[in-house]
């Protein structure tokens, strides 16, 4: 199963961008696909807001960024975890690894 890795992100939040130059990277090493969500982007983020408000009804407690690891965002979506706020590529890489599925070599 392919997961997904939603980050809602803004064109104002400096670490949201500073992390975009690895973050994807990572996710395809790890065997995730990235979507970025910018709240500017309406289409987008109409898109995927439900998977957004069932984990931050309120968006109480976001960070910026918040990656939430989704399967099925388009559809009847399971959240399998969340990650908020900026971090290094090292931190980001073992976060994002810990909450995805480990397949046997």
């Amino acid at each position: 199963m392919t997961l997904t890795v939603l980050k809602f992100s803004s064109k104002d939040c400096g670490a949201c961008h500073r992390m975009a130059h690895y973050d994807a990277k990572v996710a395809t090493e790890l065997g995730a696909e990235l979507i970025t969500v910018m709240l500017q982007d309406t289409d987008t983020y109409r898109r995927y807001r439900k998977v957004l408000l069932a984990r931050y009804p309120n968006k109480e407690g976001m960070g910026w960024p918040t990656y939430l690891v989704v399967s099925d965002p388009e559809g009847a979506f399971t959240i399998h975890g969340d990650m908020k706020g900026g971090m290094p590529k090292g931190e980001f890489r073992r976060k994002l690894a810990a909450l995805l599925p480990q397949e046997d070599a």
